[in-house]
């Protein structure tokens, strides 16, 4: 998996939490940077595809690990 800078885990929260959180936090991160968010939210993997696509902040990663939904966001 790509090397990351800042990790965001937002398990246990329900749409729209994981994506607010990463919009904040990704606005904090200087561009290049790149965040990855953990995530229990089952609706969370079309979120953040269409929170990458809407933000133009590439998504290198989508998937599960260890029951868990795992992202990594490059801040553009």
């Amino acid at each position: 998996m790509t090397e990351f800078d800042r990790e965001l885990d937002a398990s246990g929260l329900n749409c729209p939490l994981p994506i607010l959180r990463a919009r904040k936090t990704l606005t904090d991160m200087e561009r290049g940077k790149v965040l990855k968010v953990i995530s229990t939210d089952q609706g969370s993997l079309k979120d953040f595809e269409a929170f990458s696509k809407q933000t133009n902040n590439p998504l290198l990663f989508s998937g599960e690990e260890g029951g868990k939904f795992v992202f990594l966001l490059k801040k553009s």
